[in-house]
């Protein structure tokens, strides 16, 4: 590939430039020449908040549709092609999004752009009952394997199931039921790709090794005379009040390695200055082995054997603080809780000690800086900046904000949100002895959202 005659930006400066073609898709493009690689992501503004009650799981049912072939790809032949010429790829759903990803060599960067284009423009024309339900049974069975048949398998399910109220668009999770699964047809299958599968619904970010003025003659040449779609209708209102105003318990007894207690708590939007406060609360808390949960409950009092607390950043709802806590040995619940919430409390009181303060920052900017320094991490935060909040270059710029937030904010944070009335309570009890350490299975909010 050629490259761009523009002088590069300062070595450590990120850059993005944005474009929309004619149909409405917006485009966003940012050089690096570090490595000969080049990443192309596509995020459609649907996730599992656009659908309504009984035809659940239709945005994660499309994700996995999108690679069953499109008019001129059959079959398996998006992924032939991408890996074949040394390429990776995936696609994940979210309650707010849905989105495709490949890294290619760069010099395989145009075959991306026309297998996504190709599926976007063309996928309704190979959509038949055979693929719908190939890949019908295929999430099922993603449903039984993740969800339903391992040890705290349905805590997201359970925990965003109390935290957000029956009728509210993020009550249920992205993977859908199996009913609702079972109910879909191939006209509801066809209608959600109409509605938004759509190119004036869709943000396009192309990083890495690029001469951007060919790439977007490409991307003109491939989606330019896709056309766009006007009946999509808005998500409904995911706002709630800032705190749930009385806990809410659930007591679950299953075949599970050992007590659990999970719980989460409704927290400030996603790309507000006070979700940044809450996360670097959450990390000093539950961030890890040196947190303050951590050295309690698992080195000091030693009744758990991980203690983890993390921030689920919404943009559309309150976000959610998740926390997850696997008991040791015979250790009960209630002594969990007790020592929980006196380290809550205590936090909320004085605040974050300088080294935690410090510790949490540090933390925190070393994943964004993660993020940032892979081409396929820097596309995915261009799109879910353009998608969520209208401005793609605020991915640049996030690290700033959280280092912007002093310790007083972080103390406000906790002690307006991380209290008993503000929680749903999930407790796992066993059911009968089993040999492992309480390890086994996840609740990862971050695994739950993403499918």
């Amino acid at each position: 590939m050629g490259h761009t005659a523009t002088p590069p930006p300062p070595d450590g400066v990120l850059t993005a430039t944005e474009h929309r073609l004619a149909n409405g898709l917006r485009v966003v493009l940012s050089e690096d020449h570090l490595t000969p690689v080049a990443a192309v992501c596509l995020w459609y503004d649907v996730g599992s908040r656009h659908e309504v009650k009984g035809r659940t799981g239709l945005a994660h049912l499309f994700e996995h549709l999108m690679f069953q072939g499109s008019a001129q790809v059959h079959g398996n032949g998006h992924f032939e092609l991408v890996q074949g010429a040394g390429g990776s790829l995936n696609g994940t759903t979210s309650f707010e999004r849905t989105n495709y990803f490949e890294t290619m060599p760069a010099h395989q960067l145009e075959l991306a752009l026309w297998l996504e284009a190709d599926r976007m423009g063309s996928l309704l024309s190979a959509l038949d009952e055979e693929s719908l339900e190939n890949q019908r049974d295929v999430v099922k069975n993603e449903r039984r394997q993740r969800y339903d048949n391992v040890p705290y398998g349905t805590a997201f399910e359970k925990l965003t199931a109390m935290a957000y109220p029956e009728g509210h668009p993020y009550h249920h999770t992205p993977i859908g039921s199996m009913a609702d699964l079972d109910a879909a047809s191939l006209e509801d299958a066809r209608a959600f790709f109409r509605t938004y599968y759509a190119p004036n619904n869709a943000v396009l970010s192309v990083v890495g090794d690029i001469d951007p003025g060919q790439t977007l003659a490409w991307i003109e040449k491939y989606f330019g005379t896709i056309p766009g779609h006007d009946g999509k209708q808005p998500p409904r209102d995911g706002s709630l009040p800032e705190v749930m105003g009385g806990e809410q318990r659930l007591v679950v007894e299953e075949d599970v390695p050992a007590r659990a207690l999970m719980a989460a708590y409704r927290l400030p939007h996603d790309g507000t200055r006070e979700a940044d406060a809450a996360d670097l609360a959450l990390t000093a808390l539950g961030g890890g082995e040196s947190s303050r949960l951590y050295n309690r409950l698992v080195r000091r009092d030693r009744v758990a054997v991980t203690a983890g607390f993390g921030l689920l950043r919404l943009a559309g709802a309150p976000s959610l603080g998740w926390l997850d806590v696997k008991a040791s040995g015979d250790a009960e619940v209630a002594a969990i809780e007790r020592a929980i919430d006196e380290e809550l409390a205590r936090f909320a009181a004085e605040g974050p000690s300088a080294e935690e303060m410090e510790r949490a920052q540090a933390q925190i900017e070393r994943e964004w800086l993660d993020r940032l320094a892979t081409v396929g991490g820097r596309a995915d935060e261009l799109c879910r900046y353009a998608v969520l909040f209208g401005d793609p270059q605020l991915a640049l710029t996030a690290v700033r904000r959280v280092l912007d937030v002093t310790p007083e904010e972080v103390r406000a944070a906790a002690a307006a949100r991380l209290r008993p009335d503000n929680r749903a309570v999930l407790v796992y009890e066993p059911t009968a002895d089993a040999d492992g350490l309480g390890q086994a299975g996840t609740s990862d909010a971050q695994e739950g959202a993403e499918q």
